[in-house]
């Protein structure tokens, strides 16, 4: 049997309200991450598609595991469709999202729709992308015959936490090994690489006093102060080391988060700050991480009566390009130009999420679906944020197509 494009094509078009009605109800259900309780919302979307006709499994992730990340409570999803003999293809997309914060003209869960798009907290990242791998399934459903080989769909709940307890835990668990993944969009493009991340905590440790009589403490506020111009110091030669891989970029450091003090006339004897430091591709993380541990424990030996502790919070190392992703970025842009009518690009992006997870193991992934043109097109992780719906059209047909070609 042949597969019948124009059938599917078709198949696409007609099944387009219910994806939008289906998106819609996914976006009405909150899976803020902080806090990341994110159970309700995977018992949500695992009716949505057994409502569709899928077999959904449910993996709870145990509560101490999803503890030791900070979150609440995990169930990632696994539907499987098997075609029969052939490679397995991952697609896989998060429902956990950032928290809407202040400024929206809408209501960040109503899912409203106004001049072509949907609004709403998650509509873009990445709760579309449970909507158009999903409903690229359904549509090939109908053309079993012509395809070889099986799909998986991964619909996982902490990427916002660097998704250890998602995809890594599905791979470490043997829950599946697949052949290729395809995660999540982030750009009008496919991703092929992504910058890594270390978060650090650092607490600047003084003495109190009373604020008539601050030499007799040690005030641990101004230390970090001087502590902060040493790391942004640092920053002013990033720019001069890009990274070769386009759209990446180069190095940052930004400090995020800082709390301290204890009253105003009192000397503080305590500063805690977190920092964000991205890694590019090019660059070994642990010497990333050692050469700055390194250089704040010694700006702060050289202010006399000062301590330091530092603690990691988060390493997350860069996806890179790896042999047999070419076939997917082949694959992608040849379909993404016969449907959009133009070329895509396949680059890098200053950002990290979890497709590195699949990458690290070894699997041929990109990233591509209906997700953002880019970010900040889209609103993503702002106030407003927004999802043209014939980008969703156009991306599911762009999948259903690549996996047509992966399997046939």
């Amino acid at each position: 049997m042949t597969l019948d494009r124009a059938e599917l094509l078709a198949r696409i078009d007609a099944l387009a309200t219910a994806q939008v009605a289906f998106l819609a109800a996914l976006v009405r259900v909150p899976s803020d991450n902080p806090p990341g309780d994110c159970a309700p919302h995977a018992a949500a979307a695992a009716a949505l598609l057994e409502a569709r006709g899928f077999v959904v499994e449910r993996h709870p992730v145990p509560p101490a595991t999803v503890a030791a990340v900070g979150m609440r409570s995990v169930t990632n999803l696994i539907v499987r469709r098997r075609f029969g003999e052939g490679p397995v293809v991952a697609w896989n997309a998060h429902g956990d999202v950032v928290p809407p914060g202040q400024g929206w003209s809408t209501d960040p869960y109503g899912a409203e729709i106004s001049d072509g798009a949907m609004y709403g907290r998650g509509v873009a990242v990445s709760k579309s992308d449970f909507a158009t791998y999903a409903f690229a399934l359904e549509s090939l459903g109908e053309q079993a015959g012509a395809l070889r080989g099986s799909v998986e769909l991964h619909l996982t709940y902490d990427e916002e936490t660097g998704g250890e307890v998602g995809p890594l835990w599905l791979l470490e668990q043997g829950l599946s090994r697949p052949d290729y993944a395809i995660s999540a969009g982030f750009s009008h493009g496919v991703t092929i690489a992504h910058n890594g991340c270390l978060h650090l905590e650092v607490s600047v440790l003084g003495k109190s006093a009373h604020a008539a009589r601050p030499e007799t403490g040690v005030d641990a506020l101004r230390g970090t102060v001087e502590l902060l111009r040493t790391l942004y110091a640092m920053t002013q030669d990033f720019a001069a080391h890009p990274s070769a891989l386009p759209g990446i970029g180069h190095p940052n450091l930004v400090v995020g988060l800082i709390e301290g003090g204890i009253n105003t006339n009192v000397v503080p004897d305590r500063v805690v700050f977190r920092l964000d430091r991205r890694i590019v591709p090019e660059e070994n993380p642990e010497q990333v991480e050692a050469g700055l541990i390194a250089a704040i424990e010694a700006a702060v030996a050289s202010q006399p009566g000062l301590g330091v502790r530092v603690r990691r919070v988060l390493l997350a190392r860069p996806m890179v390009p790896i042999a047999g992703q070419e076939r997917l970025v082949a694959m992608l842009q040849r379909h993404a130009r016969e449907i959009l009518g133009e070329d895509i690009p396949a680059e890098g992006t200053p950002i990290y999420c979890d497709a590195r997870h699949y990458s690290a193991a070894g699997i041929p992934t990109v990233l591509y679906g209906a997700g953002p043109r880019s970010l900040l097109d889209a609103n993503g992780h702002r106030a407003d944020e927004h999802l043209r719906l014939s980008d969703l059209l156009a991306a599911t047909k762009v999948v259903a197509l690549t996996l047509a070609d992966l399997l046939a």
